[in-house]
């Protein structure tokens, strides 16, 4: 069997309009937009990536950006929730800072030894700053908008939302080599690789939650760290001798990845950690331009054509944010 994932590689979501989405994630949260692509598979929308200063794995929330898109709705067989990490005593300095940009956010409340604050962003999606005792050891963006000591350090968990979790844990913990650490009333929480922030998935069971609706607000995917290919092929073989309905692996030029629903329906990626984003662009100059896979770029002039203009905030510029009232999923 390969060898456990060592963590969360991204999270993928789904947005509307591309400039506020673009506002939120780096004025508001002080992510360094690291790629401006389009979706490999429906070219004529943007794919932005939003990480740390290199978009390592593990850092990094990434939408597709429908500006028709209708809202989703939060429930079973779907991610709810992403988390981030933050300094375990800056959440006070984060509620101040997102209320000054009219940010939707909520009161700050304590879970399994966390502090945690709730924003919704402005197309709903529910995000969580989680302040844990142990120390984040990664390094914040040093050059963003958010000063260092409050500065997000990468992912720190995600949130499913199922009618039932056995099989779902029976996925993670025989087949994916997690481990279960905790269990606070239906919530079931799971660590993989030496645990910690960015290596975590809280499994809520929830019977009575609606089915829930993947569009606008809501997360379409989670990703799965692998080292290298020779490791991916080799999940990819052991899902697929689990029954499991698993894609071929597809090249999404700064990493390949493979997918497969778990049994309670939320959608899994494997992706390989090489080979980066600054195969294409310098680490300065990560984010600024359009960038296309080579079996796009003939078509380049007719998909600037379609895709709306997109101008990355300064640091300082004034914005403020609206997001509509957002029903918080338990």
């Amino acid at each position: 069997m390969p060898s456990t994932p060592s963590g969360l590689h991204h999270v993928t979501a789904i947005a509307t309009d591309p400039q506020r989405n673009a506002d939120f994630y780096r004025t508001a949260l002080g992510l360094r937009l690291v790629k401006r692509t389009v979706n490999f598979d429906a070219p004529d929308t943007y794919h932005l990536y939003f990480g740390g200063e290199s978009g390592q794995p593990g850092t990094l929330i990434t939408f597709f950006p429908w500006p028709s898109a209708p809202r989703g709705r939060r429930g079973a067989g779907q991610t709810t929730t992403v988390a981030f990490s933050v300094p375990q005593h800056s959440l006070g300095w984060w509620q101040q800072h997102l209320d000054g940009l009219e940010v939707n956010v909520g009161a700050p409340t304590t879970r399994s030894s966390e502090e945690t604050l709730t924003v919704a962003d402005p197309d709903g999606l529910l995000v969580e700053l989680v302040g844990h005792p142990e120390a984040d050891s990664r390094a914040p963006w040093e050059d963003g908008p958010i000063p260092p000591e409050y500065a997000i350090r990468g992912l720190h968990s995600v949130t499913v939302t199922e009618i039932g979790h056995e099989h779902t844990a029976e996925l993670l913990t025989e087949t994916m080599g997690f481990r279960l650490v905790e269990e606070s009333g239906a919530r079931f929480r799971f660590v993989t690789g030496s645990g910690g922030s960015g290596a975590m998935v809280d499994v809520l069971c929830s019977p009575e939650a609606p089915l829930g609706m993947v569009a606008a607000g809501t997360v379409h995917h989670i990703a799965w760290r692998a080292p290298d290919d020779a490791e991916q092929v080799d999940w990819r073989n052991t899902l697929l001798d689990q029954g499991l309905d698993v894609t071929p692996v597809l090249d999404r030029r700064y990493f390949h990845s493979i997918y497969f629903r778990e049994p309670g329906g939320v959608l899994f990626e494997i992706a390989t950690d090489p080979p980066g984003f600054t195969i294409d662009e310098p680490l300065l100059e990560l984010g600024r331009a359009l960038k296309l896979p080579p079996w796009l770029e003939p078509s380049r002039a007719e998909i600037e054509q379609v895709l709306p203009t997109l101008r990355v905030p300064s640091p300082d510029e004034e914005i403020t944010f609206t997001p509509p009232p957002v029903e918080r999923t338990r």
